[in-house]
């Protein structure tokens, strides 16, 4: 779980910065908003339940696959997706790795909470 929090909290922490600096997906109005108000206008825009069932959907083939690894059907690691073009070949290498990701995770999770109470409590975008 905490590898798995860690990889969204990274995703998260870049998006909030990206969307604070001026990035956007489309120069529709609907996504011309500051990120503390982003949820409340994805949920006026109607785009809320289509996450959540995307999201469900992809946390339903994780499941399945736990489910399969719990049983002994695969040899996959948990918070292993196959994904390996840049991964190091040797067993060294994939500890160094996975403790690099791991310890970016965990700081990326203080630091998507740092990000959300200040812009919260001061009401301005990052930085």
């Amino acid at each position: 779980a905490e590898l798995k929090h860690g990889r969204i909290c990274m995703l998260a922490t870049v998006g909030w910065i990206a969307t604070d600096l001026g990035m956007r997906v489309s120069d529709n109005a609907a996504f011309q908003v500051s990120s503390i108000d982003a949820h409340l206008s994805m949920v006026k825009f109607g785009s809320m339940s289509q996450m959540l069932v995307w999201l469900g959907f992809a946390e339903l083939f994780g499941f399945m696959a736990m489910i399969r690894m719990y049983q002994g059907k695969t040899d996959r690691a948990a918070g292993d997706f196959g994904l390996r073009a840049l991964y190091p070949k040797d067993e060294a290498g994939q500890y160094q790795m996975q403790l690099k990701e791991l310890r970016n995770g965990r700081l990326a999770m203080l630091a998507y909470g740092g990000i959300v109470t200040a812009a919260v409590l001061t009401g301005k975008p990052w930085p």
